[in-house]
């Protein structure tokens, strides 16, 4: 595999396909690109290490921030370098870039149920995620169609592209929002769906829009 060319010349797009003309205040190929190259070697140990993910879960039901930050730099040090959270039943890692915060985490739908964060389903996510995650980090075009699906709405873009990369038939819907992606799972050993999430962090008077996140 190649290394993943996160930037085009002076900052714009090789590929051909016109992400080089959305502005860099929008999600385009280069935020998609450097978020999922960071994220990777923490899914990889997560889908890989049963250990690292049952730590992980337990940091996470705990809000144990620092622990948090001590397995995400093990893993991921690009990663740990960034803002993150945690709500108790999942996790966010923000991504700063000039004009604006993107994120990436897991997590049960809020109202569900309260501390419960399964380490046996965030490793089955991990593994179904991996092969997108390195599509993005490594694929200058694909990223780019994802990003103009994103922005224009497109679903069925969006649908057959990440559907082309996560293959598990615990994958029940994808949605676009927030200038990014939804991924719904629910696996039979567990009563709860849980959802893959990139997407842009909103701020409304200077706070965060999403509540009830406890953030280091």
């Amino acid at each position: 595999m190649g290394r993943a060319r996160l930037q085009g010349r002076s900052g714009g797009c090789e590929c051909g396909c016109g992400c080089a003309s959305f502005d860099n205040s929008k999600v385009n190929a280069s935020v998609l690109q450097k978020t999922a190259a960071s994220m990777l070697p923490f899914y990889s140990a997560v889908a890989t290490n049963k250990k690292f993910a049952t730590l992980w879960s337990r940091a996470v039901v705990t809000a144990n921030l620092k622990l948090m930050k001590r397995l995400l730099a093990s893993a991921a040090p690009h990663a740990a370098r960034q803002g993150l959270g945690t709500n108790g039943i999942g996790y966010f890692v923000d991504f700063g870039f000039p004009k604006l915060v993107y994120t990436n985490g897991t997590t049960i739908p809020p109202g569900t149920v309260q501390f419960v964060f399964d380490p046996k389903v965030h490793q089955a996510i991990a593994r179904a995620m991996l092969p997108l995650y390195r599509r993005l980090a490594c694929d200058r075009t694909f990223a780019c169609k994802l990003a103009i699906a994103i922005r224009h709405g497109n679903r069925r873009l969006v649908n057959l592209l990440v559907r082309s990369r996560v293959h598990t038939a615990a994958l029940k819907a994808i949605k676009i929002e927030d200038e990014g992606i939804a991924l719904s799972f629910k696996y039979p050993f567990s009563k709860f769906k849980y959802r893959n999430l990139l997407f842009r962090e909103r701020f409304l008077k200077g706070r965060r829009r999403r509540r009830g996140v406890r953030r280091n």
